[in-house]
């Protein structure tokens, strides 16, 4: 039986920049902006909530007293199951700082991953031990995302047998999963900083994404070579999963398919 694990929600300012999200709904961090009646970091809360009724959760958030009037907040915190971290300049800085006080494994998601189920959250924290790795990518095809809704996510990888997009859900065994992470030290925004494939998986493996020589499990390969442990990616049926509080269109998309669950 997979042990429950430590679960760290990054809630923090990407590059310690205001969020345009932030900006529009007038508060310091995405995390807070009303989502369908609630502070959007409340839906993720509430899943991991129903997920496990003992698991450990901890924000990693530049100012933590934004989360003071969050109720799912000072429930869990009254209960003893959560803390706050303060977030670090980078994203593996902040991983690896909440990481130092964590009990393993550990499943990683995000503040603004507003339709995580708890059959996803179980499914990331089983996965790396059927598949016998260290750590674990959730990830989405573009086709899936597309039948959950008629969105178009940015940043889609494309490998020779699949278009994905990230879930913001990842699981690391130990400690030494912690190198996984190396590669998106600078937030993993691939798509928007040039260079930044190269610099983070290596010239061979950014022409061989490029012409995509590699299906997605052959990547995950080539990756567990280069982090030094080994890497899975789990590839979601469900597409909603992969549609993050990102923008205008991903909030409207989350809100859309909200209300339909509410109506169904």
């Amino acid at each position: 039986m997979t042990d429950t694990p430590t679960i760290l929600v990054l809630a923090g300012k990407r590059d310690g920049a205001l969020d345009p999200l932030a900006e529009r709904a007038g508060v310091s961090h995405k995390a807070v902006i009303p989502v369908a009646g609630k502070p959007l970091i409340s839906h993720v809360l509430e899943r991991l909530e129903e997920a496990w009724m003992d698991a450990r959760i901890i924000i990693s958030i530049h100012d933590p007293t934004v989360l003071d009037h969050v109720t799912a907040v000072r429930r869990l915190r009254d209960a003893g199951r959560l803390e706050l971290a303060e977030a670090k300049d980078g994203l593996v800085e902040s991983v690896a700082s909440a990481a130092e006080n964590a009990s393993w494994p550990l499943l990683i998601t995000t503040g603004d991953n507003a339709l995580t189920t708890v059959e996803a959250l179980h499914t990331i924290n089983t996965i790396g031990d059927e598949k016998s790795v260290d750590a674990v990518i959730g990830v989405a095809s573009t086709e899936a995302i597309q039948a959950a809704y008629p969105y178009q996510k940015k940043g889609g990888y494309e490998f020779r047998d699949v278009t994905i997009s990230n879930c913001n859900l990842f699981w690391l065994r130990n400690s030494d999963a912690l190198a996984s992470a190396e590669p998106f030290r600078r937030g993993g925004q691939f798509a928007k900083r040039k260079g930044e494939l190269r610099r983070a998986f290596g010239l061979w493996n950014l022409i061989r994404f490029r012409l995509k020589l590699d299906t997605l499990d052959k990547a995950m390969r080539r990756l567990s070579r280069r982090v030094g442990v080994p890497v899975a990616a789990h590839l979601f049926a469900d597409g909603r999963l992969a549609i993050d509080v990102d923008n205008l269109e991903s909030l409207e998309a989350t809100e859309s398919l909200m209300a339909a669950d509410r109506e169904s």
